[in-house]
Order: C-alpha cells, then sequence, then structure tokens
C-alpha cells in the first residue's frame, strides 16, 4: 500500500501545474493533502471528484486559507472532520479516517507566524491532535500524517543556527515533537534514512529550492507497532508545483 502526503499550496494552482498526471503516475491508495485553500463549491468536477478514490473534504471556513482533504481508493470504515474543538475545527486543519488496521489522522498543523504570536495556538492544536491519537492507539495503530510545520532536529533544516528564534524551530515547537517521539510514535523517515540533506519545503525566495536549502516539516509518524508493517518512505523532492514535496509511505 502508498500512502501520500502533500501540502500543495493551493488545489486549484497545483491542478494547473501537472496535479493529475502526477497523481495518475504515482497511482497511492491513500493521498492526504492539506492547504487546499478552497471550499468544494469552488471546485471544478475534475477537481473535486478523481476516478478511483473516494474524496473527502474539510476546507476552512475562511476562504483562501487552510483546509485539507482526503483521497483513498479504500472506502474508510469512518471518517471523522472534527477535534470538537471549534476554533480549531473552524480551520480546516483536520481528516481522521478509521481503515480496517489502522487510523490515519491527515493534518495541517499551524504556523506560529514570524511575530510568534501564533505559537501557543500551533502548540494546543498540536497537544489536541496528540490526545485523540492517544485515545485510538488503544484499539489500533496510528499513523499521523502533515504538514507539522516543525523542523525537528538540525539536520531536518539547512540553516538551523540562524533559525533558533524563528517559527518551526523553537525550542518548544521542537520539544511537542520529542513528546510525540515519547508517547511511541515513531518519523518512519528519519528511521529508515539518517543522512541529511532531505527536505520538504523551500522558500520561494533567492533560488532556495534550486539550491536546496530546505526545512523537513511534512512527516508520517507511526505507531511502534506499525513500524513492522513499513518498506520504505522517501520524498519526492523532483515534484514541482508547491512549496512543499509530498512525502511518501510505502507497507507491505
Amino acid at each position: 500500500m502508498k500512502l501520500i502526503s502533500w501540502n500543495v499550496n493551493g488545489l486549484r494552482a497545483v491542478a494547473t501545474k501537472g496535479f493529475h498526471d502526477w497523481l495518475a503516475q504515482t497511482d497511492p491508495d491513500i493521498l492526504g493533502l492539506q492547504e487546499i485553500k478552497c471550499k468544494t463549491e469552488q471546485l471544478t468536477p475534475l477537481l473535486k471528484e478523481f476516478p478511483g478514490y473516494h474524496s473527502y473534504w474539510n476546507p476552512a471556513q475562511r476562504p483562501g486559507y487552510s483546509g485539507v482533504a482526503l483521497f483513498t481508493k479504500q472506502k474508510p470504515i469512518e471518517v471523522q472532520l472534527s477535534l470538537g474543538i471549534p476554533h480549531f475545527d473552524d480551520e480546516g486543519r483536520t481528516i481522521i479516517a478509521e481503515y480496517e488496521n489502522f487510523f490515519l489522522i491527515n493534518s495541517y498543523y499551524p504556523n506560529g507566524r514570524d511575530d510568534l504570536s501564533r505559537v501557543s495556538f500551533k502548540l494546543e492544536y498540536s497537544d489536541a491532535v496528540l490526545a485523540l491519537a492517544n485515545k485510538l492507539k488503544a484499539s489500533k495503530p496510528v499513523l499521523l500524517c502533515g504538514d507539522f510545520n516543525t523542523a525537528h532536529q538540525e539536520i531536518d533544516l539547512a540553516r538551523p543556527k540562524e533559525n533558533q528564534e524563528n517559527t518551526g524551530f523553537l525550542p518548544q515547537e521542537r520539544a511537542w515533537i520529542d513528546k510525540l517521539l515519547l508517547d511511541g510514535y515513531v518519523d518512519i523517515f528519519r528511521k529508515l534514512n539518517p543522512n541529511p540533506g532531505h527536505y520538504s519545503w523551500w522558500s520561494y525566495r533567492a533560488a532556495a529550492r534550486k539550491k536546496n536549502v530546505g526545512w523537513r516539516i511534512d512527516y508520517f509518524f507511526v505507531s511502534e507497532n506499525f513500524v513492522s508493517q513499513v518498506k520504505k518512505s522517501y520524498y519526492q523532492h523532483e515534484v514541482l508545483g508547491s512549496d512543499h514535496c509530498p512525502v511518501v509511505l510505502e507497507t507491505a
């Protein structure tokens, strides 16, 4: 089975940059998208329904902002679009899908903003997701995917020293990922790929992507009891259309 997570930075925009060809060629079983930046009524039929997939949408109430989607070949047992916390749910950040052998939580974690004004909101949202994941994990493995908006260790961004006081690499943001790992989740890409130089987001400024001056902020975290089912995980650095690239998880 192939699972992919991708922050598309606007679904309607990426659709003009080869998204449909990429989807056909990559052929994921499950695709979680973040930052779709549109409501379903704004989508053309070509974007709203994909042959062979069940589609689920959780757009933000605010136009052109946030939003997540899930495309899945196998219909989930149940899909939930809410954490039950209105100020998070209004921003369209979460889709929870239950399958026979696991839960998948597809999330777009908040950006703390340059002035750090949303760091506390980001951490509160992250704690709410983790609380839900821990509750679900009591019955079957949990996979968390999405744009976490945090680079965990110095290896996960090209310029760690210059970014220690910037959101995405603040001590309290990194400590939350430490907490995630302590609660029994595995950064499966890093477990399988210990080498530096792998990033998932690049600024549009100063030819950052061409120079590979990036951040690894898009992840799959999996329950420890799911690790043995993973064959490989990798980033599709070559896939353009967004300032993020897709992250792939393949299972047995």
